[in-house]
């Protein structure tokens, strides 16, 4: 896909960029596949905002993409490629042979009139569905399942991949888009391929409004609030924050503070993300 330039004859538009959509083939989508997105504006159930620079944005529906793959034999059609404001990366809409309708994550180099399948028994192309046991050391995946059954839930973003690197007993390493090293089990499912859409990473909104269509609200720093707001905020004119480190609206220590509580997985994370061999 391309990136299309805007003219500047706005201030916004200088230096802004967008999707040219050449790879989009169906404008609306399968009427079908799609639920209402029920607005929160960043609020839980009891009102208090637990999100932050949350609201408004353009009105969505929820396409429901199949994750799972779980029909496995059974091939399908790709139908079209569909834009979709929830996510980054684009969808597929796959006719079934026995009539049935679901989205997948259009991979890279998938096209109108290809065909894909799922099951063990699955070729290893982009956009088929198969257990990491029977995929090739080296192959780009993509959409990879934790546990067995539940879905896919890692590398699903647009133009990223992970690599599967090694098999050894009943798990298998996997080289996640942050450099993570982790095992999962080979039962569990894979698609095979990047994720297409890699242009994504070279959109240049250009202006404060196109955040907004997205529902994110502006961010204020915390130098220029108040001290009862902030504790970086206060003193007359700019001011140092005057503490070791920067710290949250809470007094919880940022910028580099770990949040990683789940210990009981630190087995399966042979190396960190960021860390070097």
């Amino acid at each position: 896909m391309g990136v299309k330039k805007f003219k500047p004859v706005t201030p916004g538009q200088r230096g802004m960029t967008g999707y040219s959509f050449e790879e989009i083939t169906k404008s609306t989508p399968e009427k079908s596949l799609i639920s209402p997105r029920r607005k929160s504006g960043g609020r839980n159930m009891y009102g208090r905002i637990t999100v932050r620079h949350r609201g408004g944005g353009h009105r969505r529906h929820i396409r429901l993409v199949d994750y799972k793959r779980d029909k496995h034999g059974i091939p399908a059609r790709v139908a079209a490629i569909e834009y979709d404001p929830n996510r980054t990366a684009r969808l597929a809409l796959l006719f079934y042979v026995d009539g049935e309708k679901r989205y997948i994550i259009a991979p890279l180099d998938l096209r109108v009139g290809d065909t894909v399948i799922s099951g063990p028994t699955a070729e290893v192309r982009p956009g088929n569905c198969l257990p990491i046991a029977n995929i090739p050391v080296g192959t780009l995946l993509h959409n990879l399942e934790i546990k067995e059954g539940r879905g896919g839930q890692l590398v699903r973003a647009a133009g990223v991949s992970a690599q599967l690197l090694a098999k050894e007993g009943d798990y298998a390493q996997i080289r996640m888009p942050s450099g993570e090293v982790r095992l999962i089990r080979q039962t569990c499912y894979a698609t095979v391929g990047q994720v297409g859409n890699l242009d994504h990473s070279n959109i240049k909104l250009g202006k404060a409004g196109r955040k907004r269509h997205m529902g994110i609200r502006p961010t204020v720093r915390g130098t220029a609030m108040s001290p009862r707001d902030h504790p970086h905020g206060g003193g007359e004119g700019r001011q140092p924050i005057g503490m070791p480190s920067p710290k949250s609206p809470w007094g919880k220590p940022t910028l580099g503070a770990k949040t990683r509580r789940n210990k009981q997985t630190d087995k399966y994370i042979l190396r960190r993300r960021g860390k070097k061999r």
